[in-house]
Formats: structure tokens, sequence, C-alpha cells
């Protein structure tokens, strides 16, 4: 789906910012560009050390679901609606990060169809509780991949992340992990979260991190620490919704 898809580049990243003026932060409309040019120059950083990150490419339909999810006057069922299309277009993406093996098929007509079979060897980690509202959208495009939980609380004042809770499948050091947490504002909770999962004896090369909004900062702090790591959102920006996960759950 390279249609969908494009790795970020510098050039793309200016595009996603500024292409449209009308998407453009207000201060570039004002023609005060120290905040693009600070966001650019992060990211710039970022992608010096590393290349594996991902971005939807902004469209008419993305722009719209991630309008519905920043509206604070969105009712919850449309949030969750718009939230689950949005993650189902980046969870489909991730499986083309995946392995496949070529296989022939017969068609009901007798046709013989080269293509392409999924080849076993994934599972999904949800970081709770946000992480969770993306298991949907796993459990739809890969009926049986298996799901394992960690809970980390942040401190919001010291930024040090706690560990309550951690369940994976017993073989995951042999897997793939689509690693499942939607916002990512400093990077802290992931970090963690990644560090559990090496612990555990997984190759940070086989971890891909799916979100939905992600800051510069962020994809700074994650492939400074783990640059072997896969990252994959709909949007870089300064501001993300850290209301997602009780907005999505009801609990706000």
């Amino acid at each position: 789906n390279n249609q969908i898809m494009q790795t970020v580049t510098d050039n793309s990243f200016e595009q996603h910012i500024i292409k449209d003026k009308d998407y453009a932060p207000v201060s570039n409309q004002l023609g005060l560009s120290d905040s693009v040019c600070y966001e650019r120059k992060s990211y710039t950083n970022a992608r010096t050390l590393h290349a594996n990150v991902q971005c939807l490419t902004p469209n008419n339909c993305i722009k719209e679901l991630q309008t519905i999810i920043r509206n604070k006057s969105t009712h919850r069922s449309d949030f969750v609606f718009a939230s689950d299309r949005l993650i189902r277009l980046v969870v489909e993406e991730s499986l083309n990060r995946l392995h496949y093996k070529s296989c022939t098929v017969t068609t009901p007509n007798n046709y013989q169809y080269d293509g392409l079979s999924f080849l076993k060897g994934t599972c999904a980690v949800s970081v709770m509780r946000s992480g969770e509202a993306m298991e949907k959208a796993i459990r739809d495009c890969c009926r049986s991949l298996r799901i394992g939980k960690i809970l980390i609380h942040t401190n919001e004042e010291t930024l040090q992340p706690t560990v309550y809770y951690a369940h994976f499948p017993p073989d995951i050091n042999s897997r793939t992990v689509l690693l499942l947490y939607p916002i990512l504002q400093t990077g802290v909770t992931a970090l963690e979260a990644i560090r559990v999962l090496l612990n555990d004896g997984i190759d940070s090369e086989r971890i891909i991190l799916l979100s939905l909004f992600t800051t510069s900062q962020a994809l700074d702090n994650l492939i400074t620490h783990y640059p072997n790591i896969y990252i994959l959102t709909s949007e870089i920006c300064d501001t993300v919704p850290t209301y997602f996960g009780q907005k999505y759950f009801g609990t706000d």
C-alpha cells in the first residue's frame, strides 16, 4: 500500500506540515515560522538517527478523522467510530512490515493464481489502557493473533514510569511484536514498554510501534534510545490528544 503510506523523509515531512495553507499551523500562516522550523529541525535530527519511521500520507479522509478526534464537541460514539477507522488504517499498513511467502492457489474457475501467504510468528502487545483501543483492529485483521498486555503508570510530575503488570505469550521472544500505544507525547511510557520487551529477550528490530498521534519529542526520545525499532503513526504534531483513552472508554 505504497499509495497509502510513505516513509517519512525531510521533504515529505515538510509537505505534511506546510503543503496546504489550510492545514499549516497558525504561526506559519501569520508568517511566524519559528515553531515550524523548530518542529522540522527536531524531527530532522531524529530522521538522521533513524529512518524507520512511517506516517500516513495526509489526505482529506485522514484529516477528517483526526479532526473528529480532536474536536471537543465530538460525541463519544462518533469519537470511537472515527478512532476505530483511523486505527484500522495504521494497523492495516503495519501488516506490510510482516513476513509473507509466495504461494500458488487455484481459483473457483480453475485459474492458477500466484500470490502471497502470511507467515506465522507475530503477536501484539497493548499498553493498557489506551492501547487496548487498538486491539479490535488487530483482531479484525488477524483473527488468531495473540495479544499480550502491559500496564505502566507514568508520574506526571517526575515522568518516572512504573510497571504494574506484564503478561506476554510464552514464545514472544521468537515473534515480531506489534506494540500498541495510540498517543506518544514524551515517549517515556513507550520507552519503558520497549525496555520490558527487551528484558524478555525480544530483538528490538522485531518491534513495530503503532500509534495515532506522535510528537517530535517522543520520536527523538524513542529512536535515540532504541534506534532499531520501527515506528508507524498517523500524524507527527506538536500537540497530541492526551484525553484519547479516557474519551474512548468513556471515563472522561
